[in-house]
């Protein structure tokens, strides 16, 4: 069992969790991520290390509530216990000297893109970093990342906060603006990663993104993670989650990521009736 050390709500359906997981933080790499289930009934869902405390023995993660689980993981308090916390699962990003680093993170992707910006930025890269949010409300890991960066733009889809617009018009003011890019990373939403992808192809610019693909067992067991990258299959949890963007199948991932989306929403209504239930015979 694992216990919640602390639980913060940052965002609009949005969680932060750090939780006592010893044996994660001593082997764990910027990239990799966690699997957890709340009890021993529960579904396994994939989950991006932010962070992790060696000398504590703690796992930092974000969790958005989109399903049955995570609105589940949302109800859980400061000293409860979840029953499985399994890691670091997945390779390490990549983490070199190359020049100059632009950083795209969308949404709750910012978890991912603290610690490689922190990473890259140790290791001597120049750091350009781009965050974008539907608002200001969903804004997550700011000061943390802006501490790395040597270039910092953030942007809301509404524009209640930074500049309105999305992490596309950012890369594509420093395309015109004939800025140098040695590398390009991109996480979050698919359809934003494919965007990155397309922008970044034509001027050949070397772009990785993480793949959120529907993951069980996050051993490449079940192969649900399954995606379609240089023509080739590759399971996003071993072979992952990171791959070059150029090669990935985006329209395939997007197609894929939505195939339970109506078992999951009748999941959803099934838990919110039953505690709706529980509340109201309480």
């Amino acid at each position: 069992m694992f216990r919640i050390l602390k639980k913060e709500v940052v965002g609009k359906n949005l969680n932060k969790f750090v939780i006592e997981a010893p044996l994660v933080p001593k082997n764990y790499k910027p990239g990799q991520f966690v699997v957890i289930r709340i009890d021993e009934k529960g579904e396994r869902i994939p989950i991006t290390i932010a962070d992790v405390d060696k000398e504590k023995g703690t796992v930092t993660v974000f969790v958005q509530e989109v399903g049955k689980t995570t609105f589940k993981l949302g109800t859980l308090k400061e000293g409860d216990y979840i029953s499985d916390v399994v890691g670091p699962l997945g390779k390490p990003a990549e983490i070199v000297k190359v020049g100059t680093v632009v950083m795209i993170g969308g949404g709750v992707g910012a978890a991912i893109i603290y610690p490689e910006t922190k990473a890259f930025k140790e290791e001597g890269n120049y750091v350009i970093s781009i965050m974008g949010f539907r608002s200001k409300e969903y804004v997550i890991l700011e000061d943390e990342i802006r501490k790395y960066s040597d270039e910092f733009y953030i942007f809301t889809d509404d524009g209640s906060y930074g500049k309105k617009g999305f992490t596309t018009n950012g890369l594509q003011e420093l395309i015109d603006a004939g800025r140098k890019m040695d590398l390009v990373v991109s996480i979050g939403p698919a359809l934003m990663m494919k965007k990155i992808s397309e922008m970044t192809r034509k001027y050949n610019v070397k772009t990785i993104v993480s793949l959120n693909s529907i993951m069980m067992d996050a051993t490449g067991m079940c192969g649900g993670c399954r995606v379609e990258v240089g023509g080739e299959s590759k399971f996003a949890c071993v072979d992952g989650p990171e791959f070059d963007g150029h090669k990935v199948n985006f329209d395939l991932l997007i197609k894929r990521l939505s195939i339970y989306k109506k078992e999951e929403e009748k999941a959803l209504r099934l838990y919110e009736n039953c505690v709706s239930e529980e509340k109201r015979e309480y």
